[in-house]
C-alpha cells in the first residue's frame, strides 16, 4: 500500500526533539543551548506532547531542564538536530503510519562521529512500535518541505551537494523521494541560504508550504544581504512552477531578517525555521523590533493558529532553529 508524507499542519500524535550532547559542537554555550532547547520544548508541548530524546548520562539533566511536561527517552545520539537525523513519517491511504529511516552522514561528514545519529531512527521506531521503512539514500529534513497532496520542493544547493548522494543522479533522487515519501512532483529550487555552510542549504530556510498550492519565501529587504538575489531566483522558480495538482503558487513573502551575536559572532535567526504545531507555530526570533513584523507575516500564513516566539540566537549559532531540532509524529488515521 502506497504511503504519503503528511503536511506539517496535518493533526499530529507529538513532537520529536533531541538533548544537546557535546561541546565541542556547541563550543562555549552548551548550556544555553540547552537551555534553548528546553524553551523550545516548553513552547511545543503548550500545543502537543513533546518527546525528548537524550543521552542515558544526560537524560536526568534533560528531565530537569524539560519539566514534567516532555518525555525523556534515554537512546545513543551524537547530536541533537532531529529534524534531520530522525525518522520522516509517512501515511498510508487507510491511515497506518510509518517511518521512513533514511541515512544520515551529518551533513556531508562535517561533525564525527554519526554513527549513533544514523542508527538513532531505527532504535527509536522499534521504541515506538512504528514500522521502519529503510533507505540507502542520505536526506535529512530540513531539506525537503511538502504540501501532503504531492507535492516537494527542495535545493539543487543541498541535494545535489557532491557530499551527499554523489553515485545518484538528479532523476534517481527524485525517484527515490517519490517511492518513500509518495509525492508525485519535486521542484528544485537553486539556492538555500548562502551562510546556512551547516547543512548546505536546507530548504527551510528559504521556503515552506503553509497550505496547498501556498508558499511562504524569504525575501530579504536588505540589498546587502547575501540572499538578497539568490532569493529572487528561487522565486521566480516558484513563479514558473506549478504543484503536483497543477495549480501556480500563491507566494507570501516574508521580508524581515534578524541577526545576533553570539561567542563574538554574528549569525542570522531564520524566522522561516519555524515548528508548526497543533493550533500553533512556534518561531525562532532574535529579541529584536523586526521579530514582530516577522511574526505578524506567520501569523497570516497559518489563520487560526497561535504563533509563539522563542529566542534562539544559540541555535543559530550551532547551525539552525526551530524547525531543524524538531520533527512531528504525524496522528494515524489523518485525513492528510
Amino acid at each position: 500500500m502506497s504511503k504519503r508524507m503528511p503536511a506539517e499542519w496535518a493533526e499530529h500524535e507529538g513532537c520529536l526533539m533531541a538533548w544537546p550532547t557535546r561541546e565541542e559542537l556547541w563550543p562555549g554555550v552548551l548550556d544555553a543551548a540547552r537551555a534553548e532547547y528546553a524553551a523550545v520544548a516548553g513552547a511545543v508541548a503548550a500545543f502537543e506532547p513533546v518527546t525528548m530524546v537524550a543521552l542515558p548520562e544526560q537524560a536526568a539533566q534533560a528531565r530537569a531542564l524539560c519539566g514534567p511536561g516532555v518525555e525523556v527517552v534515554e537512546l545513543p545520539i551524537d547530536d541533537s538536530w532531529f529534524r534531520d537525523s530522525g525518522p520522516i513519517f509517512v501515511l498510508g491511504a487507510d491511515g497506518s503510519r510509518a517511518g521512513v529511516d533514511f541515512r544520515f552522514n551529518s551533513w556531508g561528514g562535517k561533525h564525527h562521529p554519526w554513527d549513533q545519529d544514523d542508527r538513532v531512527s531505527a532504535l527509536l521506531l522499534d521504541h515506538l512500535g512504528v514500522t521502519r521503512i529503510e533507505s540507502p539514500m542520505i536526506l535529512e529534513g530540513g531539506a525537503i518541505t511538502v504540501d501532503g497532496e504531492g507535492t516537494l520542493i527542495t535545493t539543487e544547493q543541498c541535494l545535489l551537494h557532491p557530499n551527499r548522494n554523489p553515485g545518484l543522479t538528479r532523476t534517481e533522487i527524485e525517484d527515490e523521494l517519490k517511492a518513500r515519501l509518495g509525492v508525485t512532483k519535486v521542484i528544485w529550487l537553486p539556492y538555500g541560504g548562502f551562510d546556512d555552510r551547516e547543512t548546505d542549504g536546507h530548504v527551510d530556510g528559504v521556503a515552506v508550504f503553509t497550505a496547498p498550492g501556498t508558499v511562504l519565501i524569504q525575501l530579504p529587504d536588505d540589498p546587502a544581504h547575501p540572499d538578497y538575489a539568490r532569493a529572487r531566483a528561487n522565486k521566480a522558480v516558484l513563479e514558473a512552477s506549478t504543484d503536483a495538482a497543477g495549480r501556480r503558487f500563491e507566494l507570501i513573502e516574508l521580508r524581515q531578517s534578524a541577526f545576533a551575536e553570539v561567542a563574538g559572532e554574528v549569525v542570522e535567526v531564520g524566522y522561516l525555521n519555524f515548528y508548526v504545531a497543533n493550533g500553533g507555530v512556534v518561531v525562532p526570533v532574535a529579541g529584536i523590533e523586526a521579530d514582530e513584523k516577522a511574526l505578524a507575516v506567520i501569523a497570516d500564513a497559518f489563520p487560526g493558529r497561535t504563533v509563539t516566539g522563542v529566542k534562539t540566537p544559540v541555535l543559530a549559532f550551532g547551525g539552525g532553529g526551530v524547525h531543524c531540532v524538531t520533527q512531528q509524529i504525524p496522528a494515524a488515521r489523518s485525513t492528510r
